[in-house]
């Protein structure tokens, strides 16, 4: 369900944050992050999906959390000195699955519920992932939002896909006092995002209210964190039990 604050005026970000966010897919019980597991028990329970998605070697998006794939997978080093084709090989530990590239899982959740791919870009170069999911998006039809940490993202897809909904994910906890509101509000200002993705140990907060946006706010894990969403989001990414 949604939250309590109030819906928002574009009628395809109403969409988008209408349902809760299943962090990475509906993962645990045997099912990994970002799995097709994950993401078919997501849409079993008709809760939204957040997934990640970064460039493989050359260039294409692939689904994948961690920098490395030592933690999920079989295999180790690092993502983006592998190939796709490689990295479509390379198993997720304790399951049969593999790597799914975004294309592929766009397939599998075929618009059924609202999507949030969150890209990880950890330099100023976001072209090629960038274009590998504007492509991959091309004719999905289904509620739709692209979002980072990093500004270059948003402001490439407010440049070169303007009708795609984008967000801008947040966290305060290593940027805190003058310097980190500075940071942030240049950040806004580049990406010139629709919605904030925004860490819930950070709410309230003065940024997020004042950037007039709707919020969304990440890892809900408690009934604590589930509270505080209540009275400063307006939708949550969760990894909650009871919504399991």
């Amino acid at each position: 369900m949604p939250l309590s604050r109030s819906r928002p005026a574009d009628p395809a970000l109403a969409r988008l944050i209408a349902q809760p966010i299943a962090h990475r897919g509906l993962h645990g019980s045997g099912r990994v992050e970002n799995s097709r597991a994950a993401f078919e028990a997501a849409i079993a329970r008709g809760q939204g999906i957040e997934l990640d998605v970064q460039a493989s070697r050359d260039g294409e998006a692939v689904v994948f959390h961690d920098y490395a794939l030592d933690r999920l997978t079989t295999a180790s080093g690092k993502v983006a000195l592998r190939s796709l084709a490689d990295l479509r090989e390379v198993r997720l530990r304790g399951t049969a699955e593999t790597i799914p590239d975004l294309a592929e899982t766009l397939a599998l959740i075929g618009g059924r519920v609202p999507l949030l791919i969150e890209m990880k870009a950890p330099s100023r170069i976001v072209g090629p992932l960038c274009r590998s999911v504007r492509d991959a998006l091309h004719g999905y039809d289904g509620p739709v939002g692209v979002m980072s940490f990093n500004p270059e993202v948003g402001r490439w897809f407010s440049v070169h896909a303007p009708h795609m909904l984008r967000g801008l994910v947040v966290t305060e906890r290593e940027k805190r006092g003058p310097r980190g509101e500075v940071e942030r509000r240049l950040a806004f200002w580049r990406s010139r995002p629709h919605f904030l993705a925004y860490d819930i140990r950070d709410l309230p907060s003065r940024f997020a209210a004042g950037a007039h946006r709707p919020v969304l706010t990440w890892t809900v894990r408690t009934a604590e964190d589930r509270a505080r969403a209540a009275r400063h989001a307006d939708q949550i990414i969760h990894e909650l039990p009871e919504l399991r």
